[in-house]
């Protein structure tokens, strides 16, 4: 049986996801800016389905429409994870879904439950990610002084993980 060396990566970004919760979502807005806002991710499904809430009446809603194409960047500079996603977005009403996604602090934007009219689902499907892990400030420092006897600078403090 051959394993899939990528099976183990996208494990790994699911966890770093579950972890780090909040991401940056950046979209592009009606003048073809990007418009870049905060979400919850309220799970991970498969090779890298995830799933958030939103206003079908948001402007995320109406520019998600406009151009399916997004972006996603997770930070949790405590553990030195990073991640950064790109993707396509579509926007869902699957009430039995929202249930199974809901959690009570959603009522703080959905105060009618997961059934609230204006409750959409996001589904982003991963077409690319990337991540980078590092060991800490200990490491870097220690990059900072070999750096500085080599001359060499450090390409990467850590591990960096592209897929595909």
């Amino acid at each position: 049986m051959v394993v899939d060396p990528q099976i183990g990566q996208f494990s790994k970004i699911a966890g770093l996801i579950q972890r780090i919760e909040i991401a940056l979502l950046t979209t592009v807005d009606r003048d073809g800016n990007f418009h870049t806002r905060p979400v919850q991710t309220l799970g991970v499904e498969g090779h890298l389905t995830l799933w958030f809430f939103t206003d079908a009446r948001s402007e995320k809603a109406f520019e998600l429409q406009q151009d399916f194409r997004l972006s996603l960047g997770y930070a949790q500079p405590r553990t030195g994870s990073y991640l950064a996603i790109s993707g396509t977005g579509v926007l869902l009403t699957d009430r039995k879904k929202a249930a199974q996604l809901w959690t009570t602090e959603q009522r703080a934007y959905f105060p009618n439950g997961p059934g609230d009219a204006r409750l959409a689902l996001l589904k982003v499907r991963v077409e690319r990610a990337e991540y980078w892990l590092s060991p800490g400030r200990t490491a870097h420092l220690f990059a900072a002084a070999k750096g500085a006897v080599t001359g060499k600078p450090m390409k990467v403090v850590g591990q960096n993980v592209k897929l595909p």
